[in-house]
């Protein structure tokens, strides 16, 4: 993304074909694994991936993504609050390309209202708009939260590391501290960590993501593994 390409127009060859790859992409094994476990449970997805992986397989309001989606164009300058589908135009670019590296200059996709470029709607990379679709991805998670406050909730942590813990560890680690019961349950390839105050409620297992839940699917389909309501 940092890359200085030599024109705009190679930039947004490299984009065009960075967006089509993931909006294209099939469900990876991990995310059937998952959605296998989930099924006929109540649950809610908290994702701060971009990738369109979640939104293949659920309903927008089973689901809040906090870091944006790759779907959708923003204003590179945040001159509005509105957001727009990126998923034709980029189809075009990757046509129009064809065997190239560059589109052509006419299609760079542009801000409808000031005429500026457009840009992914995702943080990491330029002016993430932080406006109303942003507010309402925080509105459904918290809506769900709200609602099963005194249930059993298993809050499940999936590869959270340590640079961006605030959208999804540590919320997790407070809402396990708070709601009476709650319990946690962490996996990650690298990072052995849980609070002292919730370790009688949460367990940390450090091992891939994709064996774990292959390993838990298969042994829920064995019949070895009870349900969680």
């Amino acid at each position: 993304m940092m890359h200085r390409w030599a024109s705009r127009e190679e930039y947004w060859g490299y984009l065009a074909t960075f967006l089509y790859t993931t909006q294209t992409a099939p469900i990876r094994e991990p995310y059937q694994d998952l959605d296998a476990l989930l099924r006929g449970k109540d649950f809610f997805i908290l994702t701060t991936n971009q990738d369109t992986q979640f939104v293949k397989l659920y309903p927008e309001d089973k689901m809040a993504e906090i870091q944006g989606d790759h779907r959708f164009f923003q204003c590179a300058a945040c001159c509005t609050d509105d957001t727009w589908d990126a998923v034709e135009p980029v189809r075009e670019m990757i046509s129009a390309m064809g065997d190239g590296t560059a589109v052509p200059g006419d299609m760079i996709p542009r801000c409808p209202h000031c005429g500026g470029e457009a840009f992914p709607w995702v943080r990491g990379y330029g002016n993430f708009l932080q406006g109303k679709k942003y507010e309402h991805q925080y509105d459904k998670i918290s809506r769900y939260l709200l609602e099963h406050k005194d249930r059993s909730i298993l809050f499940l942590e999936l590869g959270v590391g340590r640079l961006t813990p605030m959208f999804i560890q540590e919320p997790f680690w407070n809402l396990t501290l708070a709601y009476p019961k709650a319990r946690y349950i962490a996996v990650n390839d690298r990072y052995d960590f849980l609070p002292k105050q919730i370790e009688d409620r949460g367990m940390v297992i450090v091992e891939d993501i994709a064996r774990v839940l292959r390993d838990a699917r298969n042994a829920m389909e064995k019949g070895g593994v009870n349900s969680y309501d």
